[in-house]
């Protein structure tokens, strides 16, 4: 049975570390030896900049890593879309490249586990999975089964202790500053308009609106004004549901 003193430890950690070793011993204690927590600010921002903590072999979180799978990882997939739980089982992976994922993650000890969704209130997201090296099938989805409220509870708590973390990690990111035409052309684009159309709206040259949209993207070190776009929601600098929408 989960003791509330368990959780207490992840509210009272005031370090990533001191944070991670309390959420990897709840989660021992509820007999999986694998967790990954891994939360952005919002769905809009890069996979590859979220706040993770893992106690993943070395080896798949650098193969995980170096291929950027988190874009084929089914687990992230459904987060995206979804507040119910993912249970693990082969037959639910069904793109070849998902199934992939899986099988070369139970060749890591990650063979059976479950996935819960995380959003929060300020639009934040992210997962948290449990896994075990244990076949997927009954005796796994009766140990689910016994533990599932627990582990619910744990990802309530591991959440809402990360925002802190989350935030800070967030905004070690640099911000760069827009001039008011540069955001101004910015969330046109976000409209969806072209640089002609953007042109006839602000009553500038279109060559000029492309200085502008090449000075964004040097700014975000990006090479398209859609990247351009997404960096900027992600770092909160523009609203998806500004009224030039």
């Amino acid at each position: 049975m989960l003791e509330f003193s368990q959780l207490s430890r992840l509210l009272e950690s005031r370090t990533e570390a001191a944070w991670s070793a309390a959420l990897f011993d709840v989660a021992a204690d509820l007999g999986f030896s694998s967790v990954m927590f891994a939360a952005l600010p919002s769905k809009h921002a890069n996979l590859e900049s979220s706040f993770l903590q893992s106690n993943y072999s070395s080896a798949w979180r650098q193969r995980y890593e170096a291929e950027k799978l988190h874009y084929v990882d089914p687990t992230v997939a459904h987060c995206m879309g979804s507040v119910l739980p993912l249970v693990w089982e082969p037959d639910a992976f069904t793109r070849s490249e998902q199934m992939a994922v899986y099988e070369e993650a139970s060749g890591h000890g990650i063979r059976s586990g479950i996935t819960f969704p995380m959003h929060g209130c300020n639009g934040e997201i992210g997962l948290i999975s449990f896994a075990s090296d244990i076949k997927p099938g009954n005796a796994f989805n009766e140990r689910l089964t016994g533990y599932m409220a627990d582990l619910s509870l744990v990802r309530d708590y591991a959440f809402e202790s990360s925002l802190p973390f989350l935030r800070a990690h967030s905004a070690a990111e640099s911000v760069p500053h827009l001039t008011r035409r540069e955001l101004e052309v910015l969330k046109w684009v976000m409209a969806g308009k072209s640089s002609w159309e953007i042109s006839r709206i602000t009553d500038c040259a279109e060559a000029t609106v492309n200085f502008h949209i090449s000075n964004i993207r040097q700014k975000f070190n990006v090479s398209t004004r859609q990247q351009a776009l997404v960096k900027a929601i992600a770092l909160g600098i523009l609203n998806p549901e500004d009224p030039h929408r």
